[in-house]
Protein backbone atom coordinates (compact mmCIF):
# COMPACT_ATOMS: atom_id res chain seq x y z
CA UNK A 1 0.00 0.00 0.00
CA UNK A 2 0.99 3.62 -0.44
CA UNK A 3 0.38 6.69 -2.52
CA UNK A 4 0.64 6.77 -6.29
CA UNK A 5 4.29 6.63 -7.30
CA UNK A 6 5.49 4.80 -4.17
CA UNK A 7 6.35 1.72 -6.22
CA UNK A 8 3.43 -0.56 -5.44
CA UNK A 9 3.28 -2.11 -8.90
CA UNK A 10 7.04 -2.24 -9.45
CA UNK A 11 7.72 -3.89 -6.11
CA UNK A 12 4.52 -5.96 -6.13
CA UNK A 13 5.29 -7.53 -9.51
CA UNK A 14 8.82 -8.37 -8.40
CA UNK A 15 7.69 -9.73 -5.03
CA UNK A 16 5.01 -11.91 -6.60
CA UNK A 17 7.48 -13.25 -9.18
CA UNK A 18 10.09 -14.00 -6.53
CA UNK A 19 7.53 -15.96 -4.49
CA UNK A 20 5.75 -17.64 -7.42
CA UNK A 21 2.51 -15.91 -6.42
CA UNK A 22 -0.19 -14.18 -8.44
CA UNK A 23 0.07 -10.39 -8.79
CA UNK A 24 -3.11 -8.29 -8.62
CA UNK A 25 -2.94 -4.60 -9.54
CA UNK A 26 -5.85 -2.79 -7.91
CA UNK A 27 -5.74 -0.20 -10.70
CA UNK A 28 -6.96 -2.90 -13.11
CA UNK A 29 -10.18 -3.31 -11.15
CA UNK A 30 -11.52 0.25 -10.89
CA UNK A 31 -14.99 0.68 -12.32
CA UNK A 32 -15.02 2.82 -15.49
CA UNK A 33 -16.62 5.78 -13.71
CA UNK A 34 -13.72 5.92 -11.22
CA UNK A 35 -11.21 5.96 -14.06
CA UNK A 36 -13.06 8.78 -15.81
CA UNK A 37 -13.19 10.76 -12.59
CA UNK A 38 -9.46 10.36 -11.82
CA UNK A 39 -8.43 10.97 -15.43
CA UNK A 40 -10.34 14.25 -15.20
CA UNK A 41 -8.27 15.26 -12.17
CA UNK A 42 -10.92 14.65 -9.50
CA UNK A 43 -10.03 12.58 -6.43
CA UNK A 44 -12.24 9.63 -5.56
CA UNK A 45 -14.63 9.76 -2.62
CA UNK A 46 -15.20 6.96 -0.13
CA UNK A 47 -18.44 6.13 -1.94
CA UNK A 48 -16.45 5.73 -5.17
CA UNK A 49 -14.01 3.38 -3.47
CA UNK A 50 -16.30 0.93 -1.59
CA UNK A 51 -17.37 -1.18 -4.63
CA UNK A 52 -13.76 -1.26 -5.84
CA UNK A 53 -12.47 -2.37 -2.44
CA UNK A 54 -15.19 -5.01 -2.22
CA UNK A 55 -14.12 -6.37 -5.62
CA UNK A 56 -10.50 -6.54 -4.47
CA UNK A 57 -11.52 -8.29 -1.24
CA UNK A 58 -13.44 -10.85 -3.31
CA UNK A 59 -10.32 -11.51 -5.41
CA UNK A 60 -8.22 -11.99 -2.27
CA UNK A 61 -10.82 -14.29 -0.70
CA UNK A 62 -10.91 -16.35 -3.88
CA UNK A 63 -7.12 -16.62 -3.88
CA UNK A 64 -7.08 -17.67 -0.24
CA UNK A 65 -9.91 -20.19 -0.71
CA UNK A 66 -8.06 -21.84 -3.59
CA UNK A 67 -4.70 -21.71 -1.77
CA UNK A 68 -3.25 -19.46 -4.46
CA UNK A 69 -1.31 -16.80 -2.60
CA UNK A 70 -1.35 -13.34 -4.12
CA UNK A 71 0.32 -9.96 -3.86
CA UNK A 72 -2.08 -7.02 -4.18
CA UNK A 73 -0.82 -3.55 -5.08
CA UNK A 74 -3.39 -1.08 -3.77
CA UNK A 75 -3.22 2.45 -2.41
CA UNK A 76 -5.36 1.53 0.64
CA UNK A 77 -4.79 5.01 2.02
CA UNK A 78 -7.23 4.85 4.96
CA UNK A 79 -7.55 2.35 7.78
CA UNK A 80 -11.18 1.75 6.81
CA UNK A 81 -10.07 0.83 3.29
CA UNK A 82 -7.47 -1.60 4.62
CA UNK A 83 -10.04 -3.19 6.92
CA UNK A 84 -12.42 -3.60 3.99
CA UNK A 85 -9.65 -5.21 1.89
CA UNK A 86 -8.73 -7.85 4.48
CA UNK A 87 -12.21 -8.54 5.84
CA UNK A 88 -12.73 -12.28 6.17
CA UNK A 89 -9.12 -13.16 5.26
CA UNK A 90 -7.07 -15.39 7.54
CA UNK A 91 -3.57 -14.54 6.40
CA UNK A 92 -3.24 -11.04 4.95
CA UNK A 93 -0.04 -9.08 5.55
CA UNK A 94 0.36 -5.37 4.88
CA UNK A 95 3.43 -3.51 3.61
CA UNK A 96 3.44 0.28 3.55
CA UNK A 97 5.76 1.65 0.87
CA UNK A 98 6.72 4.96 2.41
CA UNK A 99 8.38 7.92 0.75
CA UNK A 100 8.29 11.63 1.37
CA UNK A 101 6.13 13.79 -0.87
CA UNK A 102 9.07 15.43 -2.67
CA UNK A 103 10.55 12.05 -3.67
CA UNK A 104 7.20 10.70 -4.84
CA UNK A 105 6.41 13.90 -6.78
CA UNK A 106 9.78 13.66 -8.52
CA UNK A 107 9.03 10.04 -9.50
CA UNK A 108 5.58 10.92 -10.78
CA UNK A 109 7.10 13.68 -12.87
CA UNK A 110 9.10 11.03 -14.76
CA UNK A 111 6.24 8.70 -15.56
CA UNK A 112 2.88 8.69 -17.27
CA UNK A 113 0.12 6.71 -15.56
CA UNK A 114 -2.79 5.63 -17.73
CA UNK A 115 -5.32 7.67 -15.69
CA UNK A 116 -3.79 8.92 -12.42
CA UNK A 117 -2.45 12.44 -12.98
CA UNK A 118 0.42 13.66 -10.79
CA UNK A 119 -1.82 16.56 -9.76
CA UNK A 120 -3.75 14.17 -7.50
CA UNK A 121 -0.68 13.36 -5.38
CA UNK A 122 -1.43 16.09 -2.83
CA UNK A 123 -4.93 14.70 -2.31
CA UNK A 124 -3.47 11.24 -1.75
CA UNK A 125 -1.08 12.51 0.93
CA UNK A 126 -3.97 14.44 2.52
CA UNK A 127 -6.07 11.26 2.62
CA UNK A 128 -3.26 8.97 3.81
CA UNK A 129 -3.63 7.45 7.27
CA UNK A 130 -0.31 5.71 7.95
CA UNK A 131 -1.02 2.15 9.06
CA UNK A 132 -0.32 1.02 12.59
CA UNK A 133 -0.06 -2.69 11.81
CA UNK A 134 2.10 -2.83 8.70
CA UNK A 135 5.69 -3.41 7.75
CA UNK A 136 6.99 0.04 6.79
CA UNK A 137 9.53 0.05 3.99
CA UNK A 138 11.23 3.20 2.74
CA UNK A 139 11.25 3.54 -1.05
CA UNK A 140 14.18 5.91 -1.57
CA UNK A 141 16.47 3.03 -2.57
CA UNK A 142 16.53 1.07 -5.82
CA UNK A 143 13.70 -1.33 -6.59
CA UNK A 144 16.03 -4.28 -5.85
CA UNK A 145 16.91 -2.84 -2.44
CA UNK A 146 13.27 -2.04 -1.70
CA UNK A 147 12.24 -5.57 -2.69
CA UNK A 148 14.90 -7.01 -0.37
CA UNK A 149 13.58 -4.84 2.47
CA UNK A 150 9.99 -5.99 1.80
CA UNK A 151 11.04 -9.63 1.78
CA UNK A 152 13.00 -9.16 5.02
CA UNK A 153 9.99 -7.51 6.65
CA UNK A 154 7.58 -10.24 5.56
CA UNK A 155 9.87 -13.21 6.11
CA UNK A 156 12.30 -12.32 8.93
Amino acid sequence: MGVSGAGKTTIGVRLAASLGWRFIDADDHHPPENIVKMAGGAPLTDDDRWPWLDRLNALLREAEATRNSAVLACSALKEAYRQRLVEGLRSARLVYLHGDQALIAERLGRRQHRYMPAALLASQFATLEPPLNAAIVEVADTPAQTLAAVRAALFP
